[in-house]
């Protein structure tokens, strides 16, 4: 039979483990000696991002952690952390993060997880300064759409000559 606490902290574990199994983007965060007004205001500006924090002890998150076989982000947990998770624009999220950590000393990027794949804190950074994800969209349909816009334009192009040599034979001849 077992123990309640042992029933919470498989409640806990759990809890960690659907984070970051079902997220798209998580990232591990320490903070110390951090007020209380500037941890609501990390979360007030995580959760307007699509993002979510979440706070867990350490030796839970290194349980969950191994036990999704991402021991080389369960070896980053150490001192007050907490996660940030979020089904949102990763990019989004990131620019939040590292735009807070620049203005709180006291937070540090640890590194996270992006569909499966970890992250360093430079990669993070990076991945921060991305357009957003509609600007990429954008940029990338330019990029398809560019030899076929040059293809219709010198088609078109080419038309508009020989419409010209034709008129022009035709007033030769005593056309219209």
């Amino acid at each position: 039979m077992k123990r309640i606490g042992q029933i919470f902290r498989e409640t806990l574990v759990t809890r960690v483990k659907d984070g970051v199994g079902q997220k798209g983007c998580v990232f591990v965060v320490s903070y110390s000696q951090v007020p209380a007004s500037q941890i609501n205001d990390f979360r007030k500006r995580l959760k307007a991002a699509g993002a979510d924090v979440y706070v867990s002890k350490n030796s839970i998150a290194q349980i969950a952690l191994k036990d999704l076989n991402q021991s080389v982000l369960a070896e980053k947990i150490t001192g007050q952390m907490a996660f940030v998770w979020s089904q949102a624009d990763a990019v989004d999220v990131a620019k939040a993060l590292v735009k807070f950590a620049k203005e709180c000393e006291n937070i540090k990027i640890r590194g996270g997880l992006l569909d499966g794949k970890i992250l360093e804190k430079d990669h993070i950074v990076q991945l921060s300064e991305l357009p957003p994800r509609q600007v990429l969209l954008a940029m990338l349909l330019s990029t398809i759409q560019s030899p076929l816009t040059r293809l219709a334009g010198a088609l078109s192009g080419k038309t508009q000559e020989l419409l010209s040599i034709l008129k022009q034979l035709s007033e030769k001849k005593g056309g219209n």
